[in-house]
Formats: structure tokens, C-alpha cells, sequence
């Protein structure tokens, strides 16, 4: 637990928070989220930048499946220094771009190797080169699942791209491609290609974008001076320049530069002449789908015009006698007015209106493929052409009566437009949760002005988004905290439960960290500003929650196969429907009576053709999937508990079997020591001294606990500097050892003694068992081969641990525990929660092989854990949990991460992935059973029996309705309650002094 959030302990500072900060309520552990490698404090960062990164690439035999190369990739990011990991299972491969002054490629091919799979070096492909890039596209214009397959199968097949994915619900593409056969301009060249408008959002190495608006500039040398003078700016990546709206755009690294300096600059540039500031509301994500909203809108409104008319033309007026006799009046031979006025009505309505229906169906077409366009341009030009040729017919011929239906292909649009309005409005609705989340940072922030001395010299308020890293801001009660940062001065509560979930306000201190956009409750806080723009928390969040709507759940495989073929099915069924029927009617195989009086048997061949054309809904497939996961995911990071996308959700709704890590998930993961026992004449504090003084070297968090504990012996000092240790080892798993003032220390466990040769005095021994009966940990020490004293260190079970596994139990999930302390701890500790199955004594790969040794036997496993001694068995689980996430390789690694420290997540987790699958599974119902039972009703199934039949135009507003209605079906996760058995759960807070 090297790296908490932030990191920051390196830059606390000594000054303010007197006596009185005491009183003050410990502060739990939030998920780190760091820009940097996994296993790399914030203070290395710095000398990171000094070192290139390396690439290696390994040949991975063994990888059958995506499973294979997720596990493969999992177990190298959970290294320290890894930049990047990439696994190809097609060409067994895996790519890795890491730091070599934190790992080699030795360590890296063992890691794969330990997963399970045969890896070697590929030496002629190693070096310095960053190749893959990740780039984020906007679509416009997919409109169901056959649009998003073609768009993602075009992708995955040009040269250069690794993985493609096309999400139909966010409407966006996620490509990652090699940066040296392929730049993001010939992506967005191929989306165009295929038929959709595309709109580049960014690439990995372009997170942070800004537009600026300059206000002075006249002419295109003052945009280029001003382009020049911005290039020279450190951490500038590209720059855009739009002399025609006095625009520029700027992709930069928030580390190294920010918003203020580039306004600076410019006004710098002209001798004062020109005036920048941030252009609001640019490419944003919920622009684009407010525009898409209103030109639905918008279209649906003009057609209504035209289409109102047509049908009062139609249905109404032809039973008023004064009017009809007016529409029935001859111009041309049969030709009447009434047949003129909707011929004329509807045309713009067919080509101008729903244009957007034959440019789609003309691209998918020319790629090969069939998406609703091409049925509904099909129904449409079906009902059209044909009362076309009817009114010419009438026009020409002084006996034939015209029979059109206008009305059919008008109102079908109109319909149909009316559907994908509302559609996109409650598509909108699904990604509330991105929304809630981006609107969570404050507009302006109050920015200091320090002198050397650290005094405040002047205060401003500014746009928020102009903060810059080490500006200092000030937070005043009741206010958002504009950034990530650090306390420099004063002391407060923050309220923090918008992030972390965490209902409790946390205090905060000189030199504590603080989250943006959580709000400040009861004092002033002066805040250094350390993570901005694209590297903060918040936006990490977001980045993960997109990213999780962006992945498709293995269950949607299904909708995508059926898609291939929906299309061609519903026009070979249409055109045999039309067939069947006009061949019946010519053969007479149905009586005259049937056919209504305004109409003929092609007439009515006709409609039943269009009906079944038209009420196919492919979108309601491609829809039930992605818009409950992407809800689910939305309401999983509302309740703290981060899920990252449908593979996970999947999987979690499938879990029989729970393994818990036993310190940090069961426990609270602060070891106190409870007893010391000394064993020979000796004065406590010295004693502690030579404890200390050998621990404080240590990581492990009994050594830290020890440390702690030896401090209240010195409480004169803040931060009391020990004897000096030589010779200091540490031994993995048992304890350490050191020379402090000539004498040879060695703390640690049991086996450590045995293994040193030293003697256990039988009171040592009754003291351990003692420990050991009481949940506790028993740490030995000798001081020159001689057992000294004897510790207990008590790691106090977290609230609610009890009522949990039993909760899970009534669940139908089997708890374990597996660690890496005692038999006699680990049985209390099982005991006490109600745990049966227990393994102890288990090093990190042990308890992976425990994980697998549960798969084999036909269990799903999830495995709740804090992320860095678990790693293995995470990895190896088929849900990974990081509980508490206080590791910096838990957001990366774990498929779900539970934001707070309470085990009552677990059970959240679950029951809303199962909760998120019966949605799925009902929209799944609802999608199919419509199609199945709506073809064979627009088929004409019900009319030899009732004489009911489906004209088109409502068959349209059918289809329109089902993908509606399976939006909302998804919506209604929104209204997700946690189980009530959770509600009467007492989850206390515990307070280790």
C-alpha cells in the first residue's frame, strides 16, 4: 500500500493544525487513479520524465481466447513501472511499454509465465518507440445494430488497427491502432466512407483539449504569429487554428502547461491587441446530442405539416359530403383533386423529409450491408411508387379508378421520426450518470497569489477551467474544492460522498489530500493544486464509466449475430408475404369478400407486403443490451461501486462464490498493537527504540503498526528519528532483521525464530497461542539470538462483516476466506464472521491456485481483495473486486472497484449486475416476442379468421414504439434500490487512535 490516493505524503507539510486538530475523525481511503505507472509513488514521477520508456514484445503460447489474453494483460499491468499493456490472442503476441529502472523484461515474461501461459522475448522488436495510440471517435447516423457491426468490422480489417469498438448507444467509436501505419485523419476518413458522419473526440496522447476564442485578430498572420507563440509554450501538443471564427483549439499536457498560460500568451503576442478566452460549450459531448435531439425534432414537426394534411385528406374529409365531393372532382380523366393534393402533400415528406432513410440504406448498400434504412426506404418507396403509378394511370385512362396510399408513406415518416426522437431523448437519459459526474466541478475557483514566503498577497476568481497544477485555490465553507490537491493551510470537513460514495464527512488537515469537486462543509481550506484537466479524479471516473459503456457484454454477441441476417429475412418474408397474397387473390383462394371495397387483391397483396416490411424492428435488439448496461454502470458509480463495462456486469450476475483476502476486506486493514510482553529485565521505551528503529524501514503494515505504536513513547516529537539500522533485510512473508546500536534485531513470526535457530521460551509460546485464540497476530523479538518480548497486534474486524456473509449466504454464494497470516488468526477471524472454508498461510500464488482449483471444480469466482497482495488471484478470478481501493493498481487491475471500505458493496455489486441482467433478459424477451409476433400479425396471420389486419402506417408506429419502449425498459434501472436486507445493516465507523 506504497501509494495511497494522491500520493501526497511525501509533501505534507508541518506548519498550522495545532493540538486541537487531534479531535479531529481518521480519514479513510479513497481509489488512487494515478496517471503514472502502477507501483510508482507520485514523488518518482518526477524522475520518470528523465527516463524514456522501453518496449518489449513476447511471443504468449497457450491463449485460446479473449479470456486468455484479459488474464495475460491483467497480470503484467499489475507490475510496477508499466506504462501500456496490449495482448493479441489472434497472433499471440503481447506488447508491453514499460520503465526499466522499476521492471525488466525478465520479471515481465516470468509475470506471464506465472499466469499460466509460455512466453518468450521477441528480441528484434524491443526499443523506445510508443506506437499504439487509442483514439476516440463521435458517430453520427448509425441507427441500428447492423449499422454499428459493419462500422466495427470495417475498422478491425484496416491495416494498422488492433482493436476496434463501435457502441450504437453512446454513439462512439473506440479504435487502439499502431500510430506508425495509422493516424486518427484516416480513421475518421473510413467512417465517412461507410456512410456516418464521424467527429474525432481525442487520441491517448491528447486527453486534454481546450478552444479559445481571440478576439483582435483580422488577418492570417496575426492567427499565425499567435500559433507560433503558442507552439513555444512546454507541453503544447497540436494546435488548430480557425481564422474564420477566430478560433483556436490546443491539445496540451496539464502537467507542464494550462489554459492561463496560453491566454497569457496570446494577449502577450499583439501589444495588448488581442483578447482570448475559453469558448463555451465546444464539441462537447452532450452538444452533439442536444443537436441530434432537436433535428429529430425539428424533422418530425415539418412532417407533421404535410403528413396532417395528407391524413385529414385521406381518413376524414372523404366522409364530409361537401368536401368529398370537392376532392372527388375530376381534373384529368379519373384524376381527382384529392389524389393531386396527396401526391403533393406527401412527396416532400418522402424525399425531402426522409432523405436521411435513402442516404443511410444507399451507404450500407454500397458496403455491403443491410440496416432499418433499407426497410423503411424500401416501405416507404413501396407505397409511394405505386400510388404514383395509380394517380398516372387514373390520369391517362378515362375508366380507371386510382387507389393510392399516400397516406401509408407519409405517415410511416412521420411515425418513424416521431420514434427516433424520442428514442434519442431517452438514450440521452442513459448516460445522466457521465453528466451528473462532469457537472460535479465547480465553474470558478478563487486563486490565490502567494510570495516567496507562502503569504497571500491577493485573491481572484476565476474559471475553473483555467486552474493550472501548483495554483493554490481557496475553498470557502459550503463551497465545491475546485481540484485535486493537498491542504496547505487551515482544517475542515469535506463532504465527499459524490466520489467516494462515503456518507461520512472526512477531516481534513495541513497536508491532507482533497478530491475536486466534492464540497467543503465548515472551514476555509487553502488547496495546492496537483492533478488538473484530464488527470484529476473526476475525470478519471468519467473516462472509466465511458469506458465501461463502450464495452460490450459477451450476451450481446447475440443481437450482432442475429443483425447479420435480420434485414435479408425481413425483405425475402415481405416480398413471399406480397407474393402469397396476390397469388392467392388471382387463384382465388380466398373469397371476394375479403378484400375491402376501396381496394383489389394486389392492392391488399400490397399492404400486407409493406406491413411486414416495415413493423421488423432490428433497433430493439441492438438496443437491449447496451442501454441497460450502460444504466447499470451509470447507477453502480452514483453507489460508490465502479463497474468496468458489460464483460464484468456479466460475470458478476453469475457468482456462486466469493474468496475474501482477510486484511484491508474483512478487516479494517489498520493492525494496532493491543499487548507487548517483555520477556527480561528491560525499560519499555528502550525496547521499542530497537523495535522501531529495525521496523521503520519495513512496508508491511504490522511493521508500520509497530513504528505507530513506538511513537507514543516520544510524544515530544512529531516525527522522532530512530537509531541508526544496519544490515537491514527483510524477509518476505516472516519479518526482518537489522543491527541497531551493536545488538542483532529480528521481529517477525514464528518460522522466522525456528529458521534463525533461536529458542521459544514456553511463556512466548502460551502467549502466541493466547494471540492466536483471540484473532490477534503474535510478533516475536529477539534482541542477540535471544527471545525478548512478545507483540499482539489486533487488526479489528470491519463493521458489518458478520451480517455480510451471512447476507451472501441467503444469496445462494459461498464466502472463503484465504491469507497469508496463521491458522489460529484465520480461524478466529472465520469464526467470527461465520465463515466455514478457510485457507491460511497462503502466499499470493497459492491463493490464485485456489481461485483456479474453484473454476475447475464449476464455480464463476469473484475475488474481493485490496488489489496488490491479491493481484494473482484476482487475475485469476472471473470477477476481480478491489474493496476500499487504497492501492493505486486497484482501479487499473479490478473489474469492479468498490469505492468505499464497506463490505456491503460486494453485495450491491452483485445484486445490481443480477438486477442489470434481468433487464437485459426482459428487453431481450420484449425485442424478440415483438418481432415474432408482430411479423406474422403484419403478414395478414389474424385476417382470415377476424379480418383484422396492420396498414403500414401503424405497423410503423409499432416498430417506432418497440425500440422506445426498450430504451425506457432500461431506464426504469434508474429507480435501483439496494436490497432491503441492507437497509436494516448497521455499518459503524471505526476509530483507531
Amino acid at each position: 500500500m506504497a501509494t495511497k490516493f494522491l500520493a501526497l505524503s511525501c509533501l505534507r507539510s508541518g506548519t498550522g493544525g495545532g493540538d486541537h486538530t487531534r479531535q479531529l475523525s481518521p480519514i479513510p481511503r479513497y481509489p488512487s487513479m494515478p496517471k503514472y505507472p502502477k507501483g510508482v509513488s507520485a514523488q518518482q514521477t518526477s524522475s520518470l520524465l528523465e527516463f524514456p520508456e522501453s518496449k518489449a514484445v513476447f511471443s504468449v503460447i497457450g491463449m485460446t481466447c479473449s479470456a486468455c489474453a484479459g488474464s495475460v494483460e491483467k497480470a503484467v499491468k499489475r507490475l510496477p513501472g508499466i506504462r501500456q499493456a496490449a495482448v493479441d490472442v489472434l497472433n499471440n503476441r503481447a506488447q508491453v511499454l514499460f520503465f526499466p529502472n522499476f521492471v525488466d523484461e525478465e520479471t515481465i515474461r516470468e509475470t506471464i509465465q506465472d499466469a499460466g501461459f509460455e512466453a518468450k522475448l521477441i528480441e528484434g522488436e524491443t526499443g523506445l518507440d510508443n506506437s499504439s495510440q487509442v483514439c476516440r471517435i463521435r458517430i453520427v447516423g448509425m441507427s441500428c445494430t447492423s449499422c454499428s457491426s459493419t462500422l466495427e468490422q470495417t475498422l478491425q480489417a484496416m491495416q494498422g488497427v488492433q482493436k476496434a469498438q463501435v457502441a450504437l448507444a453512446t454513439e462512439e467509436a473506440e479504435v487502439i491502432y499502431d500510430a506508425r501505419i495509422l493516424n486518427h485523419a484516416q480513421l475518421l476518413e473510413t467512417i465517412e466512407d461507410c456512410g456516418f458522419e464521424a467527429i474525432f473526440i481525442s487520441t491517448s496522447d491528447q486527453m486534454d483539449k481546450i478552444t479559445l476564442r481571440v478576439e483582435g485578430t483580422t488577418t492570417e498572420d496575426s492567427m499565425t504569429m499567435i500559433e507560433k507563440s503558442l507552439q513555444a509554450l512546454p507541453g503544447v501538443q497540436t494546435i488548430d487554428m480557425d481564422l474564420e471564427l477566430h478560433r483556436v483549439s490546443i491539445a496540451y499536457k496539464p502537467d507542464r502547461t494550462g489554459p492561463r498560460s496560453f491566454i497569457k500568451v496570446i494577449e502577450s503576442t499583439g501589444s495588448g491587441r488581442y483578447k482570448a478566452m475559453i469558448e463555451a460549450g465546444h464539441g462537447g459531448r452532450d452538444s452533439h446530442k442536444q443537436e441530434e435531439i432537436k433535428q429529430y425534432y425539428r424533422s418530425f414537426l415539418w412532417s407533421l405539416v404535410f403528413t396532417v394534411p395528407v391524413f385529414l385528406l385521406a381518413m376524414v374529409f372523404m366522409y364530409i359530403p361537401g368536401i368529398k365531393h370537392g376532392l372527388d372532382t375530376k381534373i384529368v380523366n379519373m384524376l381527382t383533386v384529392g389524389a393531386l393534393l396527396k401526391w403533393g402533400l406527401s412527396t416532400p415528406v418522402q424525399f425531402v423529409i426522409g432523405r436521411r432513410f435513402y442516404t443511410g440504406s444507399y451507404k450500407a448498400l454500397l458496403h455491403g450491408s443491410a440496416n432499418m434504412d433499407v426497410l423503411i426506404a424500401l416501405g416507404t418507396n413501396a407505397a409511394y411508387f405505386y400510388s404514383v403509378y395509380s394517380v398516372l394511370r387514373a390520369a391517362t385512362s378515362p375508366n380507371f379508378e386510382s387507389t393510392d396510399f399516400f397516406e401509408t408513406s407519409s405517415m410511416l415518416i412521420s411515425f418513424i421520426l416521431l420514434g427516433k426522437y424520442l428514442e434519442v431523448l431517452a438514450k440521452g437519459k442513459t448516460s445522466e450518470a457521465i453528466a451528473k459526474l462532469m457537472d460535479l466541478a465547480p465553474d470558478t475557483a478563487i486563486l490565490l497569489t502567494l510570495d516567496d514566503e507562502g503569504n497571500v498577497m491577493g485573491e481572484e476568481e476565476i474559471d475553473g477551467r483555467l486552474i493550472q497544477k501548483n495554483d493554490v485555490i481557496k475553498i470557502i465553507p459550503g463551497a465545491k474544492v475546485a481540484s485535486d490537491g493537498y491542504v496547505v493551510w487551515g482544517q475542515s470537513h469535506v463532504n465527499e460522498s459524490m466520489i467516494t460514495g462515503e456518507a461520512r464527512p472526512v477531516a481534513k488537515r495541513t497536508g491532507d489530500p482533497v478530491i475536486g469537486g466534492t464540497v467543503n462543509e465548515n472551514g476555509v481550506l487553502h488547496v495546492k493544486a496537483t492533478r488538473v484537466g484530464s488527470e484529476s479524479a473526476l475525470s478519471q471516473i468519467v473516462r472509466l464509466v465511458e469506458s465501461a459503456q463502450m464495452a460490450k457484454a459477451p450476451v450481446q454477441k447475440f443481437a450482432d449475430r442475429i443483425s447479420k441476417y435480420f434485414v435479408p429475412l425481413v425483405i425475402i418474408l415481405s416480398l413471399s408475404t406480397w407474393l402469397a397474397w396476390f397469388l392467392a387473390g388471382k387463384l382465388h383462394g380466398y373469397p371476394e369478400s375479403w378484400i375491402p371495397r376501396s381496394m383489389d387483391s394486389f392492392q391488399l397483396a400490397l399492404q400486407f407486403g409493406i406491413s411486414v416490411m416495415v413493423i421488423a424492428c432490428p433497433c430493439a435488439l441492438g438496443l437491449a443490451t447496451p442501454t441497460a448496461v450502460m444504466v447499470g454502470t451509470g447507477v453502480g458509480a452514483s453507489q460508490g461501486v465502479l463497474i468496468k463495462g458489460g464483460h464484468a456486469l456479466e460475470s458478476a450476475h453469475r457468482v456462486d462464490c466469493i474468496v475474501f483476502d482477510k486484511t484491508g476486506t474483512l478487516t479494517v486493514g489498520k493492525p494496532v498493537v493491543v499487548n507487548t510482553k517483555l520477556l527480561r529485565n528491560m525499560v519499555l521505551s528502550d525496547f521499542y527504540e530497537l523495535v522501531a528503529a529495525a521496523e521503520v524501514n519495513s512496508e508491511h503494515p504490522l511493521g508500520k503498526a509497530i513504528v505507530e505504536y513506538a511513537k507514543k513513547f516520544r510524544e515530544d516529537e512529531e516525527n522522532p528519528a530512530w537509531p541508526e539500522a544496519r544490515d537491514f533485510i527483510s524477509i518476505t512473508g516472516h519479518g526482518v532483521r537489522a543491527s541497531v546500536r551493536n545488538k542483532e534485531i529480528i521481529v517477525g513470526n514464528k518460522s522466522l525464530m525456528l529458521d534463525e535457530k533461536i529458542t521459544i521460551p514456553i511463556d512466548a509460546e502460551e502467549m502466541l497461542a493466547e494471540t492466536e485464540e483471540r484473532a490477534q497476530t503474535g510478533i516475536l523479538v529477539s534482541i542477540d539470538k535471544e527471545v525478548t518480548g512478545v507483540l499482539a497486534i489486533s487488526d479489528p474486524l470491519k463493521p458489518g462483516a458478520q451480517e455480510v456473509v451471512s447476507i451472501l449466504r441467503s444469496m445462494r454464494i459461498e464466502s472463503i476466506m484465504v491469507t497469508g497470516d496463521n491458522w489460529g488468526t484465520a480461524n478466529s477471524i472465520a469464526r467470527e464472521v461465520g465463515i466455514n472454508n478457510v485457507v491460511a498461510e497462503a502466499k499470493p500464488e497459492q491463493k490464485a491456485e485456489k481461485v483456479k482449483e474453484l473454476q475447475a471444480a464449476g464455480r464463476v469466482v469473484a475475488m474481493v481483495g485490496d488489489g496488490i497482495n491479491d493481484s494473482p488471484a484476482l487475475v485469476a478470478a472471473d470477477v476481480g473486486m478491489a474493496i476500499g481501493a487504497g492501492t493505486d493498481v486497484a482501479i487499473e487491475a479490478a473489474d469492479i472497484v468498490l469505492m468505499k471500505s464497506n463490505l456491503e458493496d460486494v453485495i450491491t455489486a452483485i445484486d445490481l449486475s443480477r438486477k442489470t441482467f434481468a433487464r437485459i433478459r426482459l428487453n431481450y424477451i420484449w425485442a424478440l416476442g415483438y418481432n415474432l409476433l408482430g411479423i406474422p400479425i403484419a403478414a395478414g396471420a389474424l385476417f382470415p379468421g377476424t379480418g383484422f389486419r396492420l396498414p403500414p402506417w401503424i405497423a410503423g408506429a409499432a416498430m417506432a414504439a418497440s425500440s422506445v419502449s426498450v430504451v425506457v425498459c432500461s431506464l426504469m434501472l434508474k429507480n435501483y434500490q439496494k436490497p432491503k436486507k441492507l437497509e436494516n445493516l448497521d455499518i459503524r465507523g471505526i476509530r483507531i487512535e
